[in-house]
């Protein structure tokens, strides 16, 4: 018998809570397919808690403008229509329906209470029609609501719904019909439901793909890396450098992490995907891994991880952190076993994420002594390792930035000093952690002062003849603060060398800071004048070149030639240039121009 129709409102403002959820909690009205495949797993699992015999399918049928999904699960009576239906978005909703069932909550996927009051973020009406499996005797029961607050009950013969579970229709709201269109469902379906544990068919196409392609029997390795290729190019549209499985059983987490094929910014948004229970709860958690696995991309499985409110992000709690660690554990294991068993496979995966590596290995000395014999490093013989490097050297030398390597790269290696460039992202930092991981290695940090005492003097009496071409020289570049001095090196090709260290860098700009400040800053920088050391132009004496310019007896181009020989310095030095060694670059290079056209070849040189 069919009970008369009776009107209820819903005890929430609910056009308020759709806009909520449509502006607020949701990122897109896609997830209202979720809550439906969530709502219908949900009622499954709580159905085979007590009857694991029971059938477990979610059919989804599409039509133009509507939306009908089936599922097989526990049903609703006419008491659970109003007690849970009708309260839409207390926390509480399934309590009655988890009663009696031996069935612990952790099973089920929704913990929130939102059900079906998503749907009306694309729909304007929304029809249940539902069958208990716990009171088999109870008729069919209907609920139909408006996107206005209001719905009505009622119960159908029992020839409506002759079997178990629950029918939601849904009616598209003007413009949102293209939510309903069957390759959009199928799309959003597979995204979302790809790993239930049940049935789960659009218009009779299936959605689910277990077990997980990192769970799967493969015929070898070789087809399992093909199979993962294939995976990682549908998920994230790349093909793997490789793969490296993740297992967390405390967890109850499995899944898998590609290596990306290229290098990219370790600000880079990961996007790594989590499935909860089977369902998908984000493509996005940026916070699963630990920051310095910006190197690899994930899908995982997990049963323990909680979701936010709106069920699209991982909540921040310790059962988080300690997977977060478990993960980036898992990694550097897989690291450690290629640097033991598979170094051609380490080499290659380095040779472009060795950055992430580094990183790792600036807070976990046992993985930078590991990974000694495979990091590489720019020095002085190349690119090589630390490990090898110090076995050739009896001191790691090694300089702070780019443009300090390259002043003295060159003349350092003619010296025989061994130097790394520590000028990149951690390198500097892991060349000072080298003692700690291979006892009795000295590293030293490389200073002007050093360079320049490799360097042979010059004969007293010889230096003593050439003073007054010192004086001249040093003349022309008191003015940039530069000191002057003789040297003989290799090679014999490199006339100049232009030596600083960052406190003479610092003196200099805080002196220029000084000329361009009001009064007040200037005397605030002035009381800050250091004591650096003077940068220095060392000539090559070896040189020919210099040997000739310090025959020069004109005392003008003696000062036009230094110049010249500071200008090319700095330009092999690759360092910035300031307002002040521009205008002397230009001005050198157009006093030797207009030397040369007014003097006959060899006038002004001394015999």
């Amino acid at each position: 018998m069919t009970a008369e129709q009776t009107p209820h409102t819903f005890q929430v403002d609910l056009r308020g809570l759709v806009d909520l959820l449509s502006h607020h909690l949701y990122s897109s009205p896609k997830v209202y397919l979720r809550e439906l495949l969530q709502n219908g797993v949900d009622a499954i699992t709580a159905r085979r808690a007590a009857d694991p015999e029971a059938p477990a399918r979610v059919l989804l049928h599409t039509g133009p403008g509507t939306l009908r999904v089936e599922d097989t699960g526990i049903g609703l009576t006419e008491d659970d229509v109003h007690n849970l239906l009708a309260t839409i978005g207390r926390s509480s909703k399934r309590d009655e329906l988890e009663t009696g069932i031996a069935s612990a909550r952790t099973e089920f996927l929704g913990q929130f209470g939102i059900g079906l009051l998503a749907c009306f973020v694309v729909a304007d009406t929304i029809r249940v029609v539902s069958r208990s499996a716990r009171t088999p005797d109870a008729p069919p029961v209907e609920w139909c609501a408006r996107d206005d607050g209001s719905y009505t009950v009622r119960t159908l013969p029992a020839a409506a719904r002759a079997e178990p579970g629950t029918t939601v229709h849904l009616t598209a709201r003007p413009g949102a019909a293209d939510w309903f269109e069957p390759g959009r469902v199928a799309a959003v379906a597979r995204d979302f439901g790809s790993l239930l544990p049940y049935d789960v068919r659009v218009d009779d196409a299936p959605v689910t793909d277990r077990p997980p392609v990192w769970e799967r029997r493969y015929a070898g390795a070789s087809a399992r890396r093909v199979e993962l290729a294939r995976h990682c190019q549908e998920q994230f549209g790349f093909l793997p450098l490789d793969a490296i499985d993740l297992d967390v059983p405390l967890a109850g987490l499995r899944g898998i992490a590609y290596v990306l094929p290229s290098a990219v910014s370790p600000a880079q948004r990961a996007g790594h995907r989590v499935h909860l229970k089977g369902m998908l709860l984000t493509d996005r958690a940026d916070e699963l891994l630990p920051d310095w696995a910006f190197f690899v991309r994930c899908v995982i499985d997990t049963d323990s991880l909680r979701p936010t409110a709106s069920r699209e992000h991982l909540y921040a709690d310790e059962t988080l952190a300690a997977v977060r660690d478990a993960l980036g554990d898992r990694i550097k294991e897989w690291l450690t076993a290629l640097a033991a068993g598979e170094p051609d496979r380490l080499g290659h995966f380095l040779a472009v994420h060795h950055l992430g590596v580094k990183t790792l290995a600036r807070h976990d000395p046992e993985l930078l002594r590991v990974m000694l014999p495979w990091l590489p490093f720019e020095t002085t013989d190349g690119q090589q390792s630390l490990d090898e490097f110090a076995r050739r050297h009896p001191t790691v030398h090694f300089t702070r930035t780019v443009e300090e390597f390259r002043q003295v790269a060159a003349i350092a290696a003619a010296q025989g000093m061994g130097v790394v460039n520590g000028g990149y992202t951690y390198d500097a930092e892991l060349v000072g952690l080298l003692p700690r991981v291979r006892p009795g290695t000295p590293v030293a940090e490389l200073d002007a002062d050093t360079v320049t005492a490799h360097l042979d003097p010059l004969d007293q009496a010889e230096e003593l003849a050439l003073s007054g071409f010192l004086a001249a020289a040093r003349a022309v570049l008191e003015p940039l603060d530069c000191d002057v001095v003789l040297r003989t090196f290799h090679p014999l090709s490199v006339p100049a060398l232009h030596l600083d260290d960052r406190a003479a860098r610092h003196e200099r700009a805080r002196e220029e800071e000084q000329d361009r400040a009001d009064d007040l800053w200037a005397g605030i920088l002035g009381s800050l004048r250091g004591s650096a050391p003077r940068a220095r132009l060392v000539l090559n004496h070896l040189n020919p070149l210099v040997r000739r310019i310090c025959a020069v007896e004109a005392r003008e181009l003696v000062g036009t030639c230094v110049e010249a020989l500071y200008g090319q310095a700095l330009l092999m030095a690759q360092r910035p240039l300031r307002a002040a060694d521009t205008a002397l670059l230009n001005r050198a290079f157009l006093d030797l121009l207009q030397w040369a056209t007014e003097h006959p070849a060899g006038q002004g040189e001394g015999r």
